[in-house]
Parts: C-alpha cells; sequence; structure tokens
C-alpha cells in the first residue's frame, strides 16, 4: 500500500486460514528496516467512535498493527523539516477488512479513530521502551490533542 508521507511503510498484512481458524504474521524481521526492530509491545482496545491522538515522537517509531475487530481511521501529518514530504498529511481505514502493518517514524504526527461499530484492538511494537530503560525517563510524547487550537485535526 502507498503513502505519501516519507518513511511511513504500510503493509498489507495476509491471513493464513484452515479448519482451526486464522494466524497472521505481524512481525518479520526480514520484512523491517533494522532501525525499526520492536523492543516492546502492547495491545489496546479502543471503543467506537473514540481516537488516540494526534501526538508524535522524537525519537521512537512506532509498529502498529490494525487487523480488527473494527476498523480504524488513521490520520498521518509530516511534520519533519527535512523530509521531501514536508506538510504533506495521509488517512487510511485499516483494520477488520484491510489488515495492515504501518510503521511510523519520529516527526510524523499520528491519530486513529475506531470509525466502526465495535471495540477495536491495535498492537503497538515501537522501537523505543515507554518511559525510557526502568521506566525512568521522560516520555517521548508531544500530545497535540491537549491543544485546543491544534492544526491536526480528525474528520
Amino acid at each position: 500500500m502507498n503513502c505519501n508521507i516519507d518513511g511511513v511503510i504500510i503493509k498489507e498484512l495476509g491471513t493464513f486460514t484452515d479448519e482451526r481458524g486464522w494466524l497472521i504474521e505481524l512481525f518479520r524481521q526480514d520484512e523491517i528496516p533494522e532501525e525499526y526492530y520492536p523492543v516492546m509491545a502492547y495491545v489496546s482496545m479502543t471503543k467506537a467512535g473514540v481516537a488516540r491522538g494526534p501526538h508524535e515522537h522524537k525519537d521512537q517509531t512506532d509498529c502498529f498493527c490494525f487487523i480488527g475487530p473494527s476498523t480504524f481511521r488513521l490520520y498521518l501529518w509530516d511534520t519533519r523539516k527535512d523530509s521531501p514530504s514536508f506538510g504533506q498529511s495521509f488517512k487510511i481505514d485499516l483494520g477488520e477488512n484491510k489488515k495492515a502493518i504501518v510503521i511510523v517514524p519520529p516527526g510524523v504526527v499520528h491519530a486513529y479513530k475506531n470509525i466502526g461499530d465495535a471495540e477495536g484492538i491495535v498492537y503497538n511494537a515501537p522501537n523505543r521502551l515507554y518511559a525510557g530503560e526502568g521506566k525512568n525517563e521522560p516520555v517521548d510524547e508531544i500530545r497535540h490533542e491537549d491543544d485546543p487550537d491544534s492544526k491536526y485535526k480528525l474528520d
């Protein structure tokens, strides 16, 4: 899947189904650049109609996996002044009907909203530890959602 934001990787995920159910590979070391290799992973549940973000990271790359059971609208804005796609935005619907992994590099503002009718699950495997080693460092997050005058708006 193509994205106009430089450095963002969106890859559709294949579902392997048999009589037992299904399996989806979320991460393969041979498909992701080494600088994006995860160092931790977590899962979040987002209620229908609810958004997370927009926010960005200075150093962290996020590796989101949208697999359902709902649909999410992902929003991206490139704030990196040295990027060929500086100032551009992008949005795409992912999840239940379009399973995908999305790698979001530092300096790309991102948000997602559950636009489906059910609770939805998102996996993230970032390349930095939340709050650093032992959770003793500042959190690498600029939270634009806390700014009522933010230019990063969701539909």
